[in-house]
């Protein structure tokens, strides 16, 4: 297996470092650095999206007759790790573009596909219910038929950006017969529709992200119907497919510098560094050691993709390994921040504490970020279902 880049592959890599170094603005990165949940801020995330829409790299895993690229995989994947290396913020590139150009007809890809790919209107995801997380296949969200219409009751929750998004692609039952993967929809709802309320769910950063969408009697066009109908398990799974390819280890690594960096500054309390300490050299080199390893098994992936093979239980894998070792780095830098890392004061992101951290670019930051990160081995696929999808297909338990 060759995992070294071609010539023309490198040429690629330069043109995406010369972009990022005209492009991306120190505010951007920044934005990008306190980024402590999937997405970044709202507003740079959107500014970074229309900034790459506009370089005719919004959406580069399209086809190129709906404004897409004709990258190969391994130019996707430089792509993607460049801009992570960079710091770059994470637009809220989560819509349902795969899907439509999958499944949907040529009157949907027309009226959706041009204003997502020019960033004219945000979505938002609607697959999680309060009783339906990781086992998601247990919504109870309805659709029933009236007319040319369905009509939803139910709710959403854990809907990232629901209060900036014009749209909504959801899930929901229009069948209770069978397997409950079955009489599963896909549908595409307007969030201003009658008989929408979004509620707020503010996480432990003080910082609005999530929110549950309620339903009471909304009606949707089942022209709005992504796939036919008691079929929508197959789409969610093709978009999922997409959602969790790639780790992101360029971001881990770009954290571990960060890490780096924190151990080598002076202490107020001894004027000693944390750097210094042999315990620390060493859990530092085995978390290095771990994310170089996760970085080859990533480019592995990335060849077999490139070779028309579809990656398998090695996309759990993945997931369990990345996420195990975003907590550690999580853990370790809490440590290295020692007395300053105990007050906990989201204001202090946005320069409202006087208190100094270690570092400016650092304190509370790493604070918060450490909580949100409990949440890795749960969101995106938990590490109890990645395991046991293991389990059955590795190790045929």
């Amino acid at each position: 297996m060759d995992l070294t880049f071609s010539d023309e592959d490198t040429a690629f890599q330069e043109e995406v470092r010369a972009f990022l170094a005209d492009n991306l603005s120190p505010d951007l990165v920044a934005a990008g650095d306190r980024t402590l949940e999937s997405y970044s801020e709202f507003s740079h995330g959107r500014r970074w999206l229309e900034i790459l829409a506009a370089h005719g790299w919004g959406q580069p895993g399209w086809p190129v007759e709906w404004g897409g690229t004709d990258w190969s995989t391994i130019q996707h994947y430089i792509f993607s790790r460049e801009l992570a290396l960079a710091g770059a913020p994470r637009g809220f590139n989560n819509h349902p573009g795969s899907c439509i150009l999958s499944y949907g007809t040529e009157v949907q890809k027309a009226r959706f596909l041009p204003d997502i790919l020019q960033v004219r209107t945000i979505w938002a995801q609607g697959y999680s219910e309060p009783e339906a997380g990781s086992d998601l296949a247990s919504l109870k969200t309805s659709a029933v038929v009236d007319g040319e219409d369905y009509i939803l009751n139910g709710s959403k929750t854990w809907t990232t950006f629901a209060h900036h998004a014009d749209w909504l692609f959801c899930l929901v039952r229009t069948s209770t017969e069978g397997r409950k993967q079955q009489g599963i929809t896909f549908l595409l709802v307007d969030l201003r529709s009658p008989g929408i309320e979004i509620r707020p769910i503010v996480n432990l950063a003080r910082q609005h992200d999530f929110n549950q969408v309620f339903f009471t009697d909304v009606r949707v066009s089942q022209a709005n119907r992504i796939g036919p109908e008691h079929e929508g398990w197959t789409v969610a799974k093709y978009f999922l497919a997409f959602e969790r390819q790639g780790s992101g280890v360029a971001r881990l690594l770009r954290r571990l510098e960060h890490l780096k960096h924190i151990v080598t500054l002076e202490r107020a309390n001894d004027g000693g560094r944390l750097g210094d300490d042999p315990q620390v050299c060493r859990q530092i080199s085995e978390i290095e050691i771990g994310l170089r390893a996760l970085d080859v098994w990533e480019l592995r992936l990335t060849s077999q993709l490139s070779r028309g093979e579809e990656p398998g239980s090695e996309v759990s894998a993945t997931k369990v390994l990345s996420a195990a070792l975003m907590q550690r780095i999580t853990e370790l830098s809490m440590r290295a921040m020692g007395y300053y890392g105990f007050p906990y004061d989201p204001d202090a992101l946005g320069g409202a504490s006087n208190d100094q951290p270690v570092a400016p670019e650092y304190g509370t930051t790493e604070t918060l970020r450490y909580f949100m990160k409990r949440a890795e081995t749960i969101y995106a696929g938990s590490d109890q279902v990645q395991r046991d999808i293991l389990a059955k297909r590795v190790l045929s338990l």
